[in-house]
């Protein structure tokens, strides 16, 4: 008796622990940074009886995705052309329960401005500590609980850096007691409780061309566990405990705008870029030593949107503003889409379904068909802009249009729902 108890209070845990992952959306593309989810399933449809409205905050600018830990909601803006926000949010009702600012403009160059000077990486929290990345290539930790700030990490003064003309845009990655962030013109590794350089890599000429888009990611390719990391002109795996550079490829790309984060499917790695093509990559071992092999690639550029892989089909927004489907091991295109979309998109997977929220404001649900674009629900949610990335988390979606942070629940039909929709 005594020993079932205990494995009913292990399974209890195991539950209550499964449950909290898929209650958080903790940093850029989720939990696992593939942009997959594993909560509730959602229903088919996105009117107000299926995706209702919680509630709506206004905010200062921001391209910034929330992020969702606990019972908060955490996002950033801009402020008066002179500091930068980092707020939290109770998550239920929207009441602000902390705001701290800091001094972080930048002016980006004249032609990017219609992208806005304002702050755009997307916050990680590892449910003690928050990571915000401010323009200025300063990288600061606050307290999740209070708004403290623990440390901050400049950049440009401490590694001498330039400071880069786009901004910092790389998205933090906390792994473990580690942060890992591409700033400071490199690749850098910290120590997310004191921010003690622990190593630095890849580092470049910083600058114009020195600005990094991506975001590093963690995938396990030819037997071992690695960051993959994306510069302006590479694409790159590194050895996490001491930050040897495994392997590298040159990655095509107009003026360095590799902005996607490339994404994994066993042994494969995905990635597009603007100017340049989508590929395949390879990666393979061999008595200790790495390859990288370009294995196929594709006329069709992906530009900014990071894709979702289900069952070995890359799901990718396209430059052309059109949804692609492509197989990840062969490059073999299944189908490009007739509708076009925003200029971004950034998409959510679910088993067989996609949630995908585009510039424009326009949220489309849409399921993982490898034969045609199968559309199954579309809504426009707000008038503004939304370059942030969706954060869906529990039964709720959260969406940091340019000016406002808003929260949707999830409403699942009922039995009559059910059976008038099968009829």
């Amino acid at each position: 008796m005594k020993r079932s108890s205990t494995i009913l209070c292990m399974l209890a845990a195991f539950a209550a622990v499964a449950q909290a992952a898929d209650s958080d959306w903790p940093q850029w593309r989720g939990p696992t940074r593939d942009g997959q989810f594993t909560g509730p399933t959602w229903p088919e449809k996105l009117d107000t009886n299926h995706l209702r409205q919680l509630w709506r905050v206004e905010l200062g600018s921001s391209y910034s995705g929330p992020i969702v830990a606990g019972d908060r909601v955490f996002t950033t803006e801009s402020k008066d052309k002179k500091f930068e926000v980092a707020t939290a949010f109770d998550r239920e009702t929207g009441k602000e329960i902390w705001r701290v600012q800091w001094e972080g403009a930048l002016r980006v160059p004249f032609f990017a401005k219609s992208n806005g000077d304002w702050i755009r990486a997307t916050p990680a929290c590892d449910g003690e500590s928050l990571f915000f990345a401010g323009m200025r290539d300063v990288l600061v930790c606050l307290d999740a609980q209070t708004g403290k700030e623990r440390w901050r990490c400049d950049f440009v003064k401490k590694l001498g850096a330039p400071l880069p003309d786009f901004g910092f845009v790389c998205s933090p990655l906390v792994d473990g007691e580690f942060v890992y962030v591409q700033a400071g013109a490199s690749f850098v590794k910290l120590n997310k409780r004191t921010s003690e350089l622990v190593w630095r890599t890849l580092a470049d000429k910083g600058g114009m061309w020195g600005s990094v888009f991506s975001s590093p990611m963690f995938a396990e390719l030819s037997g071992k566990r690695q960051l993959i990391v994306q510069t302006r002109e590479k694409l790159a795996g590194v050895d996490p405990a001491d930050g040897k550079v495994l392997w590298e490829q040159h990655v095509e790309a107009f003026r360095g705008m590799n902005i996607l984060t490339p994404v994994a499917d066993n042994d494969m790695l995905f990635s597009s870029t603007y100017g340049g093509k989508t590929i395949g990559f390879k990666i393979a071992q061999a008595d200790g030593k790495f390859t990288v092999t370009e294995a196929w690639n594709h006329k069709a550029q992906g530009y900014m949107s990071t894709p979702v892989i289900i069952n070995g089909i890359a799901y990718e927004h396209l430059k052309s503003q059109r949804v692609m489907a492509i197989e990840v091991v062969t490059g073999r295109e299944l189908w490009t889409s007739d509708q076009s979309f925003g200029k971004y998109m950034s998409l959510v997977a679910q088993g067989d379904r996609i949630l995908a929220l585009d510039q424009r404001g326009q949220l489309f649900l849409f399921r993982a068909n490898q034969k045609k674009f199968d559309l199954l629900a579309q809504r426009k949610l707000t008038d503004a802009e939304t370059w942030a990335h969706l954060a869906v988390a529990g039964d709720e979606l959260f969406v940091r249009e340019l000016n406002a942070l808003t929260a949707f629940r999830w409403s699942h039909p009922g039995p009559a729902d059910t059976t008038a929709a099968r009829q």
